[in-house]
């Protein structure tokens, strides 16, 4: 089986990538939440040449994939799930979870700390969206994500068919709440119990520090509850709602070119105005 994941990993990931985001545009084109206030045309060559080059990035700079690291460890009886002895099916959700957490954790800690906010509000400084924000984030911060990944996998010990599926369910879930998709109010309600939904992660796009600062999540809702960062709905709606930051509200900053250095501008910790405002809210 992990030879089978090992070899099949990149064909898995595309798969479920390419059909996910198919199914989310065509989404957003039969029921979109919001009008688009900027050409789709530009937006589109920047999120999407952002990842291409991300892609690129990736394959050059780092030898490794997680999913080729869980192998190694998995075979060589590293971390702390192979010590315990657990059913593999327990196993595969506990090491889901744990990764969410982590993901939550690091998300957290790109709106707090300075520098990695830098990187971060490259994908907060759309101004829109939709299913492209989703892939929208900055190379430097993809490597750095996927360095945590490998400390993540070197110490929980997770099987290779859990990064696998959680690698899935991360890509998925980041284009679904991303999407520009509209959900009745009702099954939105009920749906957010389980998973991100679009009107929940976009709160955490509006130009307000304080919503800015809000559910984290990407696919489990549950962390945002648990750490008190949940944000139910934006102050001024959803149509109302401003997305984006208020710092890169110039159209030409959508470029590609204009993204890569981004970080290199300044701009204010977000984190701490978070906090003020939610004490004086």
């Amino acid at each position: 089986m992990t030879e089978f994941i090992n070899a099949n990993e990149l064909t898995v990931r595309f798969g479920f990538f390419l059909s996910i985001f198919v199914a989310v545009i065509i989404v957003e084109f039969v029921a979109p939440r919001r009008l688009l206030t900027q050409p789709k045309w530009l937006r589109w060559y920047s999120n999407i040449g952002i990842l291409v080059l991300n892609t690129i990035a990736i394959r050059l700079l780092v030898p490794l994939v997680p999913v080729t690291l869980a192998v190694m460890v998995e075979t060589r009886g590293w971390g702390i799930l192979n010590l315990i002895d657990l059913p593999f099916w327990l196993t595969l959700v506990v090491s889901v979870i744990i990764f969410d957490l982590v993901i939550y954790f690091q998300h957290v800690m790109f709106h707090a700390v300075p520098v990695l906010w830098r990187l971060h509000r490259v994908h907060h400084a759309d101004l829109d969206f939709d299913v492209t924000t989703g892939v929208r984030f900055h190379p430097i911060e993809i490597v750095l994500s996927i360095l945590l990944k490998f400390a993540a996998i070197a110490i929980i010990g997770p099987p290779a068919l859990a990064v696998i599926i959680f690698e899935v369910l991360l890509n998925g879930t980041s284009m679904f709440n991303h999407g520009n998709i509209r959900i009745p109010p009702v099954l939105d309600k009920v749906l957010r119990w389980f998973i991100v939904t679009p009107d929940m992660h976009r709160v955490h796009h509006s130009n307000i520090p304080v919503e800015t600062n809000s559910n984290f999540g990407f696919s489990f809702p549950y962390w945002d509850r648990l750490f008190d960062t949940y944000c139910d709905q934006p102050r001024l709606g959803h149509e109302g709602m401003t997305i984006g930051l208020d710092t890169f509200r110039e159209p030409s900053n959508l470029h590609l070119h204009k993204l890569l250095f981004q970080p290199l501008k300044r701009g204010a910790n977000m984190f701490s105005t978070n906090r003020q405002s939610k004490d004086e809210a």
